[in-house]
């Protein structure tokens, strides 16, 4: 095995858990997508990565990835799809997880979180779940830490607003 390698393995694979959070709360059905890509570019780009801590830099590089797949996803949709008429099944049944945790409290969390706005969510998430000091947030999101402690607080302020409105008394 080649140094890079061996470096990138040890530095950034232990972050692979966030990486992938962090893309689920993004979107979530380019998840896997979004982490396969943000891995093989942070790989690629590995040999300039200067610093002492990898995850603010590999969440950073998911973030990216992520406005990519979105961009991509944006560009395809000015393209005429296959219809089911073109022998593509569709299947418009609600997805059976979904149904079967609609009650739990976590499912209404996970709900109220992605019914706040992107740019209050990505802070909250980076924060509150993957840990990271506002410092690395603002470095994950390029912005200054006054705009990060900003956020974070509106991002907390919407999130209990929509917790009390809508499950507080269910």
């Amino acid at each position: 095995m080649d140094d890079k390698r061996r470096k990138f393995e040890a530095q950034a694979l232990p972050h692979l858990d966030a990486a992938y959070n962090l893309a689920r709360w993004l979107d979530p059905a380019l998840a896997d997508d979004i982490v396969q890509e943000a891995m093989l570019r942070a790989f690629r780009g590995f040999d300039g990565f200067r610093g002492d801590n990898v995850r603010p830099w590999l969440l950073a590089i998911v973030r990216n990835c992520r406005h990519d797949a979105l961009a991509e996803t944006r560009r395809r949709a000015q393209v005429p799809l296959a219809s089911a008429e073109d022998g593509e099944l569709v299947d418009s049944a609600p997805n059976p997880e979904d149904a079967a945790s609609s009650a739990s409290d976590r499912r209404k969390l996970d709900d109220a979180l992605a019914a706040l706005p992107e740019e209050f969510r990505e802070v909250l998430i980076l924060r509150e779940m993957e840990d990271l000091s506002y410092r690395e947030i603002a470095d994950v999101i390029a912005a200054p830490i006054g705009t990060v402690m900003s956020r974070l607080s509106r991002a907390r302020a919407m999130l209990k607003e929509m917790w009390m409105t809508n499950y507080a008394l269910r």
